[in-house]
């Protein structure tokens, strides 16, 4: 049979991609405008052709020709648009622009007609009264032919060692004639020294003074910013019998918004942090901690996506040819 097919916009430096691949999807097409997320990319997927720009600046007949497609050919649109401004830990503004990204989204899923799309975002977006900005953007991709679903998935049970909870919307396209849906939990929740062990240590920035004295008082699962008189310090330690909190895109390594290691004084190194994320220790990134953390941090972990893609292939693309 066939693969189907992928293109990945907002695709960062492939966390979704790989996901996609494990699935045994071809990807046709990734959009990006990171330099470093470029980078990243090409050197761990080298045959999958990159536009590397502002996806405003991408038109619809420009995509399908990098893609080699024509206009409803393709199997599956994927897309994380920035989720900052839903975010949170920030203040979850209507207004925020990098909100607006959606729309570009919307815009390719509209002049594309791929025949499902998947569309992932932070859990902000349905809390409080950003929920009416969701509802929004599932009245828009309805607009577009679509029906939609979204559904809040956490990480930890598609065998990723992170409790990451994250929004899922999957739309099918109307004349399939199939409802879209979401996969089961696979997994039970791994835990962080279980993922960790034997992982690269190298390269680890580490903890500066006042952390490493902190270290010891720090409760398992706990925060430094709980301890008396540390309100202003950001320093997670993990519990070691159960997964991780969910990865940040800031991480120095040295103490500031910094997830420590379980048992010892330092922070996560990046072997370390490529097994929280589900990546394979082949996987490379480039460029200082800071900027591989912040890769990691703001991917899409790799088995979360192919338990998704895995799910959309059988239950849905594989589905409408049977029918």
């Amino acid at each position: 049979m066939v693969a189907p097919t992928v293109v990945s916009i907002f695709a960062g430096c492939g966390g979704s991609s790989l996901g996609y691949k494990l699935a045994g999807f071809k990807e046709l097409l990734a959009v990006e405008w990171d330099n470093n997320a470029v980078e990243t990319f090409r050197l761990n997927f080298p045959d999958v052709p990159v536009y590397h720009g502002d996806i405003a600046a991408l038109t619809s007949d420009e995509c399908m020709r990098l893609a080699g497609i024509g206009k409803g050919e393709l199997d599956v649109l994927d897309g994380s648009p920035p989720c900052q401004g839903f975010s949170v830990a920030g203040k979850r503004k209507f207004d925020d622009p990098r909100n607006s990204l959606f729309m570009e989204y919307a815009r390719l899923l509209d002049e594309l007609q791929p025949k499902v799309f998947v569309m992932e975002n932070v859990t902000g977006m349905v809390k409080s009264y950003m929920k009416q900005t969701y509802l929004q953007i599932v009245k828009t991709f309805r607009a577009c032919g679509y029906r939609v679903k979204g559904q809040v998935m956490n990480a930890m049970y598609y065998n990723v060692p992170q409790s990451r909870q994250r929004v899922i919307i999957i739309g099918v396209r109307n004349d399939i004639g199939i409802e879209p849906s979401h996969p089961k939990p696979q997994t039970r929740p791994i835990s962080i020294m279980k993922a960790i062990r034997g992982a690269d240590t190298s390269g680890t920035p580490p903890f500066n003074d006042k952390y490493a004295q902190l270290y010891d008082d720090i409760p398992e699962g706990g925060n430094a910013s709980n301890l008396i008189g540390q309100g202003s310090c950001n320093c997670v330690k993990p519990h070691p019998d159960k997964p991780c909190c969910t990865l940040p895109k800031t991480q120095t390594g040295r103490g500031y918004a910094t997830i420590a290691h379980p048992k010892e004084k330092r922070g996560l190194s990046i072997g370390e942090a490529k097994r929280i994320g589900s990546f394979p220790d082949e996987f490379r990134f480039i460029g200082k901690y800071y900027k591989q953390f912040m890769r990691i941090g703001n991917s899409v972990p790799p088995n979360l996506m192919r338990a998704i893609a895995e799910h959309i292939k059988d239950a849905i693309l594989y589905k409408q040819l049977e029918d």
